[in-house]
Order: C-alpha cells, then structure tokens, then sequence
C-alpha cells in the first residue's frame, strides 16, 4: 500500500524539485489584420481546375503594353490597380470598350472570350514599365494572357482610339459559365467597403455632372 512521501525524505525532495528547464511560451495569436495580397485572395477563391494545362501552350510572353491595357473586372477599381502596382495614388482610368470579345464568368471572375460581333465595355490605364506589366500579368495567373487589341474611350477625349492590350482567358474553357460581372457585387462579395463606397461616390458625381450639363444646354 503506498502512503504519502515524508516531505523531509530524498523521494519527496526529488518528488517536489522543478524541472531544469521550463516549457517554452505559447506562440503568439495570429494575427488577423494582417494584409493578404490580392494575389492570395484570388488563389483562395479560384475555381477547383485552377491547374488546367492547354493541349498546346501558349508561347511566353514579355509583357509589356505601350499605351496600357485594357482592364475589364475587378481591375476596373482604381484602388485594386493602387495595390497591385503599389502606387501611392489611386490611377486615372478612362472609359472604354473593345470589340470581337465577349465577357463569360471563371468562378467570380471575368473571362474575355473570341466573338466577333461583340463588345464589352470597361476601362483602361497606362501602363508606363514594364514591371508594372508583369505584376498585373502575375495578378491574372497564367490562365490569361496579354493579348494587343484596340481601344476605344468613351469620354469624348483625344485620342478616341488607340492601339492597346487587353487580358484574354486561355484557361479551360469548360470551366466557364454564363453571367453578367458586377463590380460593386464583386467588391461587396469581397469585403472591399472603402472601394465600393468611392465607386459609388463616382457614379454619383457623374451622374450630377450630366444631369447639370443637361440643364444649362
């Protein structure tokens, strides 16, 4: 029958010693205000096929657009552009369209697809290096590729129409489905308040400017 340990004997002393070294700290909390890159949050929300391979791949491509690309999509919001390239102001975008593409969904993403008689309508920006060509390619992924196009701006100013890029989805094509994108959607969707609140302030902004001018004339 065991009985307690006299506290004066060698047992209960050895018994009761502290460990030489003491368990190491907990590790700190993550910490969840941490910034991800627009690049990872686009990873995170990819379709499942994200490692689709073409039959024939396309060749490399140095990326690099002498009058900017056209964006349509997410990169239509100047702070995303802010981001990517790491500006320290939001860009000027113009409005604009091209035509001989139509507009499908990837997941929550756009996807510019060949079709002759169509048009699809979004913005534009310069693009002045090209470093800042290949992060914006890096932001797309290799399911789309930089490919030339023309421009055409739908603000009245000059030029009215320039030689330009736009990104055009070379990813599995039984991965797209049909759809409208809808930025302010897409921005809510994502958690993007700051962006969506001066998107809307834009519109509005416009929307009185052209309202005034209609009132003066």
């Amino acid at each position: 029958m065991s009985t307690k340990p006299d506290p004066s004997s060698k047992e209960a002393e050895s018994s009761m010693t502290a460990p030489a070294h003491p368990p190491p700290p907990p590790p700190p909390p993550e910490d969840f205000h941490f910034k991800k890159s627009p690049f990872v949050k686009k990873l995170r929300t990819a379709p499942p096929d994200w490692y689709y391979k073409a039959p024939v791949s396309p060749p490399p491509v140095d990326f690099m657009a002498p009058t900017g690309p056209y964006f349509y999509g997410t990169l239509t919001d100047p702070c995303m552009i802010a981001e990517i390239l790491g500006l320290k102001h939001e860009p000027e975008l113009r409005p604009a369209y091209i035509k001989g593409y139509e507009c499908k969904l990837w997941g929550q993403y756009p996807a510019l697809r060949d079709a002759p008689n169509s048009i699809v309508e979004g913005a534009a920006y310069h693009i002045s290096t090209v470093e800042d060509g290949k992060k914006l390619a890096a932001y797309e992924t290799r399911n789309y590729r930089p490919e030339p196009c023309w421009i055409n701006y739908k603000d009245g100013k000059e030029p009215l129409r320039e030689n330009g890029s736009t990104f055009k989805f070379v990813g599995d094509p039984y991965a797209l489905s049909e759809g409208q994108f809808d930025l302010k959607a897409w921005l809510r969707r994502v958690g993007r308040v700051k962006a969506l609140e001066k998107l809307e302030a834009k519109v509005e902004d416009a929307t009185r400017s052209k309202d005034n001018a209609s009132a003066i004339d």
